[in-house]
């Protein structure tokens, strides 16, 4: 499994590479000038000057090189200088973000545990969820339960976040007053009456969040037990009179989660982009929110960042995913 990791992690750099091309040329289309946002007062001789500052009269290969460069050279450098509080990069020019004029990096460092607190919180709810609804849902089909799961999860994927959002803004927020309609980023967990703020502003978009997370997962654990349910070897496994917790926890269970594994996985780098109307509404300043700031604003290295950042999740979490058939299926082998 070891080769099998190594090879596929050699693999993907080429991947990513060409994933990275195709998205700075794509961009390099899209119409923007970074002197969009400069005072109309500014003569236009300084903002040529700053244009070729920001590297954007050169030609269109020659800043990829210098963006490859800074993002695979430059950057991890950095978040090593700022762990070990030394001064290797100082002075390396870094991506620099066209709205802001600051390293897109720091900004983005900036504003990843926002997105965890609320983003990671809500993923790991809704698999704590959706995986036991699922599997009871199928194991008493067409019962109460089942019927009651196959609502919510409607429920749940016809209903979009900007509907949910202002809708439990409008309950809890207006009329109940129990949580906080805006998420303050400007807050710091210390100690225990903190961390209960921190919940309570955290409570509304994680709700929304893992409603569309819980009725997707739910739906696919369900439909992966019924169908293994049904097979040859769980019949056997009764007649050889085990106990039926048995059966469906390690037998039926095991099985059904390796599809389930491949949702789960690639899942999580798309909900940080899916969480961009929902980090909108509740003003939570994380990735998602930096993103469609960044498209608003014309920010193209802000943008170029963010979406090679989901490339490597996607290809990351892909591999995690193969890892773990094997550790789920031992029939699967990586030789």
């Amino acid at each position: 499994m070891l080769t099998f990791a190594t090879r596929r992690l050699i693999l993907s750099i080429p991947t990513l590479l060409f994933i990275s091309f195709v998205i700075f040329m794509l961009l390099q289309l899209a119409p923007g000038d970074p002197m969009s946002q400069v005072p109309l007062t500014v003569p236009d001789e300084v903002k040529q000057k700053m244009r070729e500052a920001l590297g954007v009269g050169e030609p269109a290969l020659v800043q990829y090189w210098k963006w490859l460069v800074q993002v695979f050279w430059v950057e991890p450098q950095v978040l090593i200088d700022s762990i070990f509080g030394t001064n290797i990069s100082e002075g390396k020019q870094r991506v620099i973000s066209w709205q802001t004029r600051s390293p897109v990096m720091d900004i983005v460092i900036q504003r990843i545990p926002q997105t965890l607190w609320v983003v990671g919180v809500a993923y790991i709810v809704a698999i704590l969820i959706a995986i036991p609804v699922g599997v009871y849902s199928a194991y008493r089909q067409y019962s109460v339960f089942d019927q009651a799961g196959t609502f919510v999860t409607m429920i749940g994927f016809s209903i979009p976040p900007f509907f949910t959002g202002p809708l439990l803004i409008v309950i809890f927020s207006v009329q109940l007053g129990w949580f906080p309609s805006i998420y303050d980023t400007t807050h710091v967990v210390n100690d225990w009456a903190s961390f209960k703020v921190q919940l309570q502003q955290m409570i509304m978009p994680v709700m929304v969040l893992a409603l569309q997370i819980t009725a997707q997962l739910s739906r696919y654990m369900r439909a992966s037990m019924l169908d293994n349910l049904g097979q040859d070897y769980v019949r056997t496994a009764r007649a050889k009179g085990m106990s039926e917790s048995i059966v469906v926890m390690q037998h039926v269970l095991r099985n059904s989660m390796i599809p389930v594994v491949t949702v789960i996985a690639l899942g999580i780098p798309s909900i940080f982009g899916g969480a961009i109307i929902t980090e909108n509404v509740f003003k939570v300043n994380g990735i998602g929110q930096l993103l469609i700031t960044a498209l608003f604003a014309n920010d193209l290295p802000m943008v170029m960042t963010l979406t090679f950042i989901f490339a490597v999740l996607i290809v990351l979490f892909n591999l995690v995913a193969d890892v773990l058939y094997g550790l789920l299926d031992p029939r699967i082998r990586y030789d």
